[in-house]
Order: structure tokens, then C-alpha cells, then sequence
């Protein structure tokens, strides 16, 4: 299987396509505003004790407070009031200069450990969805590609994915020769076969960083205080993805280029050139056929194979997938309704572990498959959906078949779900239902043009249209567009753009900048 990223960078958001094997396998997008806060580590203030749950809300600087539950105190806590104590003294100490205090209780009430107004150092393990805030530690990890490092522990333990017990032992007596005292280490996957240079620079790099929050905790009086902020979704979605099968990662943003480049090179020297900046004149979703796949995964149903399809449903606690034989006939199986149920299922099982990883659906799932009365099949079933989970990153528990034929599967929650819309509003009537004649769209096209070019002065620009009206526009062999040129100079240029429907129009200058959108706002 070979893999490729593709990063479109806008003006307003990132998007991010995993292809394997050509075909999308995961999909995040984010506003350039907002930001991935999971692993930000703040000095932030408790506010509110609730001894009911056992737990607090901690003032993180997010609308709604953060909720801190004793057991994800840790049992280093008091290690950590330790180090802020020190640290309120307005010298940054060392992880050595800071004694170990004893584990906190397992036991214990959080009436009993920790007061409103307390100062406490806190990471974000899950974001803020729906209604809840977001979910806090105090137990601080530091994730690099091969290790995650954890201060105040001494333990070493090594990812349950790698099997060979020699690897096992070999990787933990090399971490326990390098890592420094007070420090915990987890091995993660990647770093099976590793050898210790690798391995001793990332620990380094991991400490550095710690140090680091250490040194921020005193930078200011200010609460709450990030002191440690996470990598950019790009670079942190490479961390955990990025193996040997990357065959290119293509980015359409200098900036965004640079930094991905530049990760790759502590990472992979070796594999630097497969970090490739985009210059083409489609849409770069476009050209790696994106746009499309999106289209096609995302929405209510999803059609996935002989007419078969999926609809998706969210609600506020869990996920409900319906599987539906669409028009198939039960001739099209040799096996008869119970072969053509398990044909169906089955490539349901293989879309349903596809649409986990796309929309990053957590918490329960519930999918109610075609009833099949062979215990083998629903075995069968079973053991297939159990495969197609093993390339998810995120934790999963899936039970075997009701007598139902309902199917639970939990799975890690760390963010709110991928929504994408793919419904189209018209860009015209704006849902009322009446629009001009569509005769008059290039007459309006037109008009806009000879705005820019004449009052203005804008000469160079990309004007977006719908791949149907580029055809249209740019058919013949003078075409409308070559009649425009002509009119009002050569200097821009019409882009079929597969995002758009069918009468909607942008306008780009020649930074990426849009001018105006939708044919609704004046010029800027």
C-alpha cells in the first residue's frame, strides 16, 4: 500500500486528505483561526469543586471550564505541586531539583487534594465537543514519533503492538541506558528496529521541551498560561502516519511546505524530496480527484457497492449506521437471500471501518446489519470488521453480533466528528427557489470581469466556475473566454473548480486572496 498527503492551505482553513492507494482513508479540516488544543499544556487555576462526581472545573480560557476528574490527577500529583512551588519562587528548577513526592491515593476525594483558586499544570487529552468542555491530566506527556516521555516516573514500557520479545527487551534496556533520572518513557510502535542514535535524539528533544514548560511556567503572572503548544494538525497528523509506504506529500502553501519539510527532515533526512509544493492550475483536491471522493463519502448515505448503501446518523450520545441492500436482487448470489445478505455486510463491514477513520466517529456506534441466520456468517462478519479495524489509530472495543444483528463498537473520542457538507445551496436564490435565467450567468461573469479590468485595475486574477461552465465558456475555437480575453486582456484566467455548484463564481487574486465570493459582496 503506498500513501499520500495532501494539504490545501486557504485563506480560512486547512484541509488534509490521507490517500492510500489512491482512495481516501482519513480527512480533517480546521479553520486557520481555530486550533488543534489536544496535548497544550496550561498553568491554569481550579474553579469549582464538584464532590458529587469527584472531580473539578478548571479554568482553561475555553468558554465552557474544564472538566478534571480525580483518577486523571495522577499519581504524581503532589510532584507537580512541588515543581509550581519552586517555580512560584521565580526560578525555573530542574526536573533533579525537584524531589519525588509521594503517589497520591487512589482512594482519595478531591475535596481532600486540591482547592478553588489552586494553581495546577494540566494537558488537554480530549477537546471541547457539543455542550462539555474539555477533558484534562495532570499526568504531562511529551509525544515524540518513537517515544512519549513523562516526567516524575521511572517506568519504561514498551507498545503491546510490537510481539517479538527480543525487540521488546532490546528497546527497553536501550531507553533505560539513555533516559535521564526522574523521567518515564513510553515506546511507541514506530520505533521497533530503531537503533539508539535515533532514539537518544528524540529523548533529548522530548526533555528540551519539558524544560521548556518549565521555563514558561515562570515567564508570566498571567492565568490561564499556555506554556506548551502542541504541532500544527499537518505536522502532528505526520507524526503518528508517517512510515515508509509515504510515497509524496504535496502542499499548495509555502509556508505550511516548509514546516512539513523541515519535520521530515529530523524524522526522515533520507525522505525529504517526498515533500513536493503544489503549483498546478487546478484546485490541488481537484487534481488528486479529492473533491470527489469527499462528495461521494460524506452526507446521510453513503452507496458503496452494487447499488448497496449506508445511512449515517448522529445524535448527541451515540452513532447509528443502517446497512441496506439498495437494489440488489437476491438473484445477483449464488447463495440465495442468505448469501446476498452476507456479500452485502460484508462490504459494509469494509465501508463502516473506512467511515470511522473519515467522519472520526467516537464514542458508540451502533450498526444494524442485515439479519443472517448462519452462525458462521455472523462469526464470519465479526472477524472481518475486526480486521478492518486494525488500521485504526484510535482505541477500539467491537462485540460480536446481537441476536438482533446489531453491532456495538466504541471507539476513542477525542474530538467533536468530521461533518462535511456536500448538500449545494443555490448560490442564486439562496434556497428560495426562484433564480435568474441561467442564459445570463456569463453576461454576469462578464460584468464582473470588466469590473475588476476596467474600475479596478485589477489585470491578473483566477476566476473559479463550476467545471461544466469552464467547458462551456472555453468551447469552440473562439471561444467566449478567448472573446473576453481579447475585451479585457490576457492576464488572468478561468479555473474549473469541482467545490463550486453550478452557478457560483470566485474570484482570486493573484496571493490566493479571494476578492469577492458568490457574487453577493462588493469588491474589497
Amino acid at each position: 500500500m503506498t500513501s499520500e498527503l495532501i494539504v490545501d492551505v486557504s485563506a480560512s482553513q486547512m484541509s488534509i486528505a490521507l490517500l492510500e492507494d489512491k482512495r481516501l482513508a482519513e480527512y480533517q479540516q480546521e479553520g486557520r483561526a481555530e486550533h488543534f488544543s489536544v496535548g497544550n499544556i496550561y498553568l491554569a487555576r481550579v474553579k469549582k469543586i464538584m464532590t458529587g462526581l469527584n472531580a473539578c472545573f478548571v479554568n482553561v480560557g475555553y468558554e465552557r471550564d474544564a472538566f478534571l476528574h480525580y483518577l486523571d490527577l495522577g499519581e504524581h500529583f503532589h510532584s507537580y505541586e512541588k515543581l509550581l512551588e519552586k517555580a512560584a519562587r521565580g526560578k525555573a528548577p530542574n526536573l533533579s531539583a525537584v524531589p519525588r513526592q509521594p503517589d497520591l491515593d487512589k482512594e482519595g476525594s478531591i475535596q481532600n487534594t486540591v482547592r478553588p483558586g489552586q494553581e495546577v499544570l494540566v494537558q488537554i487529552v480530549k477537546e471541547p465537543i457539543s455542550t462539555k468542555g474539555p477533558r484534562l491530566t495532570c499526568e504531562i506527556s511529551m509525544a515524540g514519533r518513537y517515544l512519549v516521555m513523562m516526567p516524575f516516573s521511572n517506568k519504561i514500557n514498551v507498545s503491546s503492538k510490537i510481539k517479538q520479545r527480543g525487540e521488546r527487551a532490546r528497546l527497553k534496556q536501550l531507553i533505560s541506558s539513555l533516559k535521564p533520572e526522574g523521567v518515564g518513557v513510553i515506546v511507541r510502535t514506530v520505533a521497533e528496529g530503531q537503533g539508539a542514535s535515533e532514539l537518544d535524539a528524540e529523548l533529548r528533544t522530548l526533555y528540551q521541551r519539558w524544560q521548556q514548560v518549565v521555563q514558561n511556567i515562570t515567564r508570566s503572572p498571567e492565568r490561564p498560561l499556555l506554556v506548551y503548544e502542541e504541532t500544527t494538525r499537518a505536522v502532528g497528523l505526520l507524526r503518528d502516519l508517517f512510515n515508509p509506504s509515504f510515497s509524496s506529500i504535496y502542499v499548495n502553501d509555502e509556508a505550511t511546505c516548509r514546516e512539513i519539510r523541515d519535520y521530515v527532515a529530523q524524522i526522515a533526512p533520507d525522505r525529504t524530496e517526498i515533500v513536493k509544493m503544489y503549483k498546478g492550475n487546478l484546485p490541488i483536491f481537484d487534481n488528486f480527484n479529492v473533491t470527489r471522493q469527499i462528495r461521494s463519502a460524506f452526507g446521510r448515505s453513503v452507496t458503496y457497492k452494487h447499488g448497496a448503501y449506508l445511512v449515517i446518523e448522529h445524535t448527541e450520545a451515540m452513532h447509528v449506521i443502517d446497512v441496506n441492500s439498495g437494489n440488489r436482487s437476491v438473484g445477483e448470489n449464488e447463495g440465495g437471500q442468505e448469501g446476498n445478505a452476507l456479500e452485502v455486510n460484508l462490504g459494509a463491514a469494509d465501508e463502516i471501518a473506512r467511515q470511522l477513520r473519515l467522519r472520526d466517529m467516537g464514542g458508540i456506534v451502533i450498526v444494524d446489519f442485515i439479519d443472517m441466520d448462519e452462525p458462521e456468517h455472523r462469526q464470519m462478519l465479526y472477524e472481518r470488521m475486526c480486521q478492518n479495524m486494525q488500521q485504526d489509530r484510535a482505541k477500539h472495543n467491537i462485540l460480536p453480533l446481537s441476536k438482533f444483528g446489531l453491532m456495538q463498537i466504541t471507539r476513542q473520542r477525542v474530538r467533536p466528528p468530521q461533518e462535511v457538507t456536500v448538500e449545494e445551496q443555490c448560490p442564486t436564490c439562496m434556497g428560495t427557489g426562484k433564480i435568474k435565467s441561467s442564459l445570463l450567468f456569463t453576461d454576469v461573469l462578464e460584468e464582473k470581469i470588466r469590473q475588476l479590468t476596467s474600475k479596478h485595475s485589477i489585470k491578473k486574477f483566477r476566476l473559479h466556475v463550476h467545471p461544466f461552465v469552464a467547458a462551456y465558456v472555453n468551447q469552440g475555437f473562439i471561444s467566449l473566454g478567448h472573446r473576453w480575453h481579447a475585451r479585457y486582456g490576457w492576464g488572468w484566467r478561468i479555473v474549473p473548480n469541482q467545490r463550486l455548484s453550478y452557478l457560483e463564481y470566485r474570484f482570486y487574486d493573484e496571493d490566493g486572496q479571494e476578492i469577492f465570493m458568490h457574487g453577493e459582496r462588493e469588491m474589497q
